[in-house]
């Protein structure tokens, strides 16, 4: 096996910054808001701002330690995770605009005009870090590419939703906010030890997923310290899954078909992360995450709370908003809503169609409760988010109604999602922790499919010649081991 690729936050990390390729970006319009000026070519970095930020490779994950006040844990993602970064971007860029029809400056006006000025001074400073850090490895993208790259979930799947049906744009694509993930939390009499155990799985396209593969620890000068899994660019988990130092265990599942979104509310983006650096309770999650609401990336939030063994389900509409509470249960998340009135007020989604992803999926999560009560541990959790059991059918058979998503081998498609057969998309990761690991920041997480199956694009798209549209946008997604992450770990021998 290669040893793993170390790069620490030193000079030695210009040599690698020099040889990236940039795209061109023009730089904001706006001259009121403040845009590094550094040129587009890589330069020596501001060993200050660097600090003792490092990265290193492991189990296919990228690890980045970033520390500091918000324009240095800025500075220091941007610079590390350049080439990644750049990446993402080019991807999310080609894919958002495809799919939507709706071309890039559409996207940087949203970020200027929509999402920008409800950003809080603290988040502001971090992404005009994250432009700065990236400047200085060499890169191009300006502010505005920022926040839209920030907002890749919630203004294509909910801000462009929404502004079809206001503007009756002819011929507009059918846009329906996304399923993703798989996830449960439970506490008390259903796991092995009475505390907390919470799993989750990513589901997304496949042009997203293969990149999602950042481990975050984040230690800022106020707040809470930060261990999450995370995009490259993107100052939240955004699949949101994470540890904060106060005890506060959270992860969440889309609310399909959801309809709804408010452009003059605080970016979700934002409220996220606000909500698992400053939250110290369930209750301070949820009134972060209720303040200045936009509906955008509606989810249910799944919480745990390590001091007090109390587990969450928060349900967060745009008008709906409920939560349920326990010490001894579990909740499960597969992007169907619980609310009656929620679901019939803001979503279009059929809780009756025992066919569809989001209810076979729960069918299957309250079979693995039962059946395992009393013994879920981690190692059960890591099984259950590899799981290819069919409720629907009643057989193995690994598609898009299992917990282990795999609508590339679907004929059927997903009709929920408007999905096609074999669409490449599903499962693309899973994460994994319990009450004594989570006292220890520390989660173990998988890349790609959790199952461990890989996904090879050149195979792919001879078999399916259809989504050759997507082959500049697609990479390789092969499965790597369950790896342990801690704060504060040092690079592996």
């Amino acid at each position: 096996m290669p040893k793993p690729r170390i790069l620490l936050a030193t000079a030695t990390l210009i040599a690698c910054a020099a040889a990236l390729l940039w795209a061109s970006a023009s730089r904001p319009d706006d001259n009121t808001q403040r845009v590094p000026s550094v040129p587009p070519r890589a330069r020596t970095p501001d060993a200050r701002l660097l600090g003792d930020a490092a990265r290193f490779e492991q189990g296919r994950w990228t690890y980045v330690h970033l520390q500091g006040s918000p324009r240095q844990i800025g500075y220091q993602h941007g610079f590390l995770l350049a080439a990644e970064i750049q990446d993402a971007f080019q991807a999310m860029r080609d894919y958002d605009t495809h799919r939507t029809k709706r071309n890039w400056d559409f996207y940087r006006q949203t970020a200027r005009d929509i999402l920008w000025p409800h950003i809080e001074p603290e988040y502001r400073d971090e992404l005009n870090g994250i432009v700065e850090g990236l400047h200085a490895a060499g890169g191009k993208l300006d502010l505005y590419d920022l926040v839209a790259l920030n907002a890749f979930e919630e203004v294509p799947d909910y801000y462009v939703p929404t502004l079809n049906r206001k503007e009756q744009r002819a011929n507009a694509p059918h846009l329906s906010a996304p399923g993703n993930c798989s996830a449960f939390v439970a506490t008390g009499s259903y796991t092995r030890d009475h505390k907390i155990v919470i799993a989750h799985n990513n589901w997304t396209s496949f042009i997203d997923g293969a990149r999602w593969r950042i481990v975050f620890d984040i230690v800022p000068e106020r707040g809470n310290r930060m261990v999450m899994d995370g995009f490259p660019g993107v100052i939240a988990s955004d699949d949101d899954f994470g540890i904060n130092s106060n005890g506060l265990l959270v992860t969440e599942t889309t609310i399909t078909q959801f309809n709804g979104f408010d452009p003059k509310g605080k970016p979700e983006f934002v409220r996220a992360r606000k909500a698992l650096q400053y939250a110290n309770s369930i209750d301070d999650y949820v009134r972060i995450m209720l303040d200045g609401n936009n509906g955008g990336y509606a989810n249910d939030w799944l919480l745990g709370d390590n001091k007090t063994g109390e587990i969450a389900r928060f349900e967060l509409g745009l008008k709906d908003h409920r939560v349920w509470r326990t010490r001894d249960g579990y909740y499960v998340g597969s992007n169907f809503p619980s609310d009656p009135k929620l679901t019939r007020e803001e979503t279009d989604f059929d809780s009756s169609d025992m066919s569809s992803s989001p209810n076979a999926r729960r069918v299957r999560w309250e079979q693995l409760m039962a059946q395992y009560k009393g013994q879920i541990d981690v190692e059960l959790a890591q099984r259950f988010l590899g799981d290819h059991y069919d409720s629907f059918q009643k057989k193995e058979e690994a598609n898009e109604r299992t917990l282990c998503g795999h609508l590339e081998n679907s004929p059927r498609g997903a009709k929920v999602w408007d999905e096609p057969p074999f669409a490449p998309d599903g499962a693309v990761q899973g994460k994994v922790t319990d009450s004594d690991l989570a006292r220890q920041m520390s989660f173990w997480a998988r890349r790609g499919h959790p199952c461990g199956t890989d996904f090879i694009k050149d195979q792919f798209l001879k078999e399916h010649p259809e989504f050759a549209w997507e082959a500049p946008m697609l990479t390789d997604m092969q499965a790597g081991p369950w790896t342990l992450f801690r704060a504060g770990q040092k690079a592996p021998e």
